[in-house]
């Protein structure tokens, strides 16, 4: 099991940008699967995106041309760049580790706030 620090987040004015950042650490960690899950007041926490290197990624059509996700692979930081970024974006944002080949997320990161008002 993996270790998992995030950083970033914020308050930003729609069309802004953010990019949060997640650590993991621990017992190999670069066989984990990295990403972020979502989640909105009211709402059930959805998946955004996930890494596993840069020839296996995917973000969810609702932030595809808008959101990026990359990974530093000798690191083991996976980032999100977030780009011309909507109210409806606005949640709880969660980092999340999981064993590659599995299905199960085995380590949630803290969570970070994601605010877009004007």
């Amino acid at each position: 099991q993996v270790q998992l620090v995030e950083s970033g987040g914020g308050l930003v004015q729609p069309g802004g940008s953010l990019r949060l950042s997640c650590a993991a650490s621990g017992s190999r960690a670069s066989m984990y699967v990295l990403g972020w899950y979502r989640q909105a007041p009211g709402k059930e926490r959805e998946l955004v995106a996930s890494i596993y290197n840069r020839f296996a990624s995917q973000v969810v059509d609702s932030v595809k041309g808008r959101f990026t996700i990359s990974r530093d692979e000798a690191k083991n930081v996976a980032y999100l760049q977030m780009n011309n970024l909507k109210p409806e974006d606005t949640a709880v944002y969660y980092c999340y580790a999981k064993f590659r080949g599995t299905t199960d997320v085995s380590s949630w990161g803290q969570g970070t706030q994601v605010t877009v008002s004007s």
